[in-house]
């Protein structure tokens, strides 16, 4: 891989990264796409189980709006939020449907089926079985891997974003306003490292699950996104906005996301002495939004001193859980749970960044030429908790927009003379990349989780500070390689996100502080 040009240069392959991809080539601009996974489906998107959000005849625009800014605790921006509902269910038939085939779940008349999800007044999601992410995203990656305009590069990561104050080095350039013209990469199996230099760049690098110790996110969900811009300047906020998914199994082989499409089909919340707890903390029970049940369980395992609550569905037919759930059945199968007959042992984990890369409803950022998308990026649309089911909605939205604006917003191209990249040869101790990710984990999680305290936060940023300076100053020696980027990031991530749980003083969402 040698250096080159291109019009779009594309950083992740999730949902929001194939779909700029995919719609920028459609204009004809000449697209590369990287990935650091040696395949292309990676990221979250996968991942996602339950469905995506969609319009139900029997719903209304200002219901759905109303929905997204109650589990949001009206933290929203309600622009965002309005773009969301009217473009989302559009962009949903248009592409997903009529021209990826996205083959939805249906009945006997071809009609969409709906299923319910927490803080939902209506059933509105759309599915496909419990893989609907999987599904999704591979029906678009298809279209990806057979567009003429597309140019795929896997097994490479991106180094940092290339900006004029930090890598031109024409003198003048630092009166220019901020901007980025690409990407310093490295290719993981050479480990040659290349510039991709770019008119425009669009961001799509997902989540940061992975710094915390349990997760439902991939391994690759680090950080990168977030670190790489702010390094480069961009503007981040509401970065302390870390949604829990309230049930992730509980079991000694790690984390698995129990999806909250079992709660939405009748699956009850109880603890270890068979209570339905959640009836004395909220209105509507299991279905009250994530962050309430994500506290509820929590308070549980303290009032009980048990490890674990559990997520009940073997009241319903066997059959019919086997249908609905196949990929949830299946792996808690494997390890001799049977969800038809007994309940799954559940805790909460680190599912998703509310906050991120500030971003206005093209998906630009405050850096000229830089857009961010999907869960790297903060739109506002999700506020202080994220409702069920919107994350795949917001990807395919902000993905088609911004791989629209990419394509034809006219801007200066200006790619200037660029320093030259020196690579360091010295290797770092591998125990030491592994003890300083438990460090991080361990902290984030103990100390910047669920429920958090000034004291505790206050403590996590003098361990992550004093970290970061150390994992810096072997990072300025080292060999490049994807472990010790991706500790980089993830360090840099971590402080970030505890510094703006440390500045805002009000509990609020997925923000929650014990006084």
């Amino acid at each position: 891989m040698k250096n080159e040009r291109t019009n779009i240069l594309v950083i992740g392959s999730g949902l929001s990264g194939a779909v700029a991809a995919l719609t920028a080539a459609d204009e004809g601009k000449a697209v590369t796409l990287i990935t650091k996974n040696n395949k292309l489906l990676s990221g979250n998107t996968a991942w996602a189980q339950g469905g995506i959000a969609h319009f139900n005849p029997k719903d209304s625009s200002d219901m759905f709006k109303k929905d997204i800014i109650n589990a949001g605790h009206k933290h929203n921006y309600e622009p965002a939020v309005d773009q969301l509902v009217a473009e989302g269910p559009k962009l949903i038939e248009e592409l997903l449907i009529k021209k990826y085939k996205v083959p939805f779940e249906t009945d006997t008349q071809g009609n969409l089926v709906f299923t319910s999800e927490a803080a939902h007044s209506i059933d509105r999601i759309v599915h496909y079985k419990d893989t609907t992410g999987l599904m999704i995203h591979n029906q678009i990656l298809k279209q990806v891997q057979e567009h003429s305009k597309i140019k795929i590069y896997t097994d490479c990561t991106a180094v940092d974003l290339l900006t004029y104050s930090h890598h031109s080095i024409e003198s003048a350039d630092i009166y220019k306003k901020p901007a980025c013209y690409g990407a310093v990469v490295l290719n993981n199996k050479s480990q040659t490292i290349s510039m991709i230099y770019a008119d425009k760049t669009i961001l799509a690098t997902g989540g940061l699950g992975q710094i915390y110790l349990h997760t439902t996110n991939p391994t690759e969900s680090r950080g990168d996104g977030i670190a790489m811009a702010w390094r480069a300047g961009a503007r981040c906020f509401n970065l302390q906005y870390i949604q829990f998914h309230p049930t992730a199994l509980f079991h000694k082989s790690g984390r698995f996301l129990i999806s909250e499409a079992l709660r939405g089909e009748g699956a009850q919340l109880i603890d270890v002495n068979g209570k339905e707890f959640m009836k004395d903390i909220h209105k509507l029970n299991n279905l009250a939004p994530r962050d309430i049940v994500a506290r509820g369980i929590h308070t549980a395992l303290m009032t009980t001193n048990h490890p674990c609550v559990y997520l009940d569905i073997s009241h319903k037919d066997s059959t019919w859980i086997k249908g609905r759930f196949p990929n949830i059945y299946n792996h808690c199968m494997k390890l001799d749970l049977d969800i038809t007959s007994k309940p799954i042992p559940v805790v909460p984990a680190a599912h998703y960044s509310c906050g991120g890369i500030g971003v206005n409803l093209l998906g630009r950022t405050s850096l000229k030429r830089l857009y961010a998308i999907g869960e790297v990026s903060c739109t506002g649309v999700h506020g202080a908790n994220r409702l069920a089911s919107t994350s795949l909605l917001e990807c395919l939205v902000w993905g088609y927009i911004a791989g629209k604006n990419a394509a034809t917003y006219p801007e200066e191209h200006h790619i200037p003379t660029t320093t030259k990249w020196v690579q360091e040869h010295e290797t770092i101790d591998p125990a030491l990349i592994a003890q300083d990710w438990l460090t991080i984990k361990n902290t984030m999680w103990n100390y910047v989780g669920l429920v958090r305290t000034r004291d505790r936060l206050h403590r996590a940023q003098n361990i992550l500070r004093n970290l970061q300076y150390d994992i810096e100053n072997f990072y300025q020696k080292a060999k490049l390689t994807p472990d010790i980027i991706g500790l980089r990031n993830g360090i840099q991530t971590a402080v970030a996100i505890t510094s703006a749980a440390l500045e805002d003083r009000v509990s609020k969402g997925c923000h929650y502080i014990e006084n």
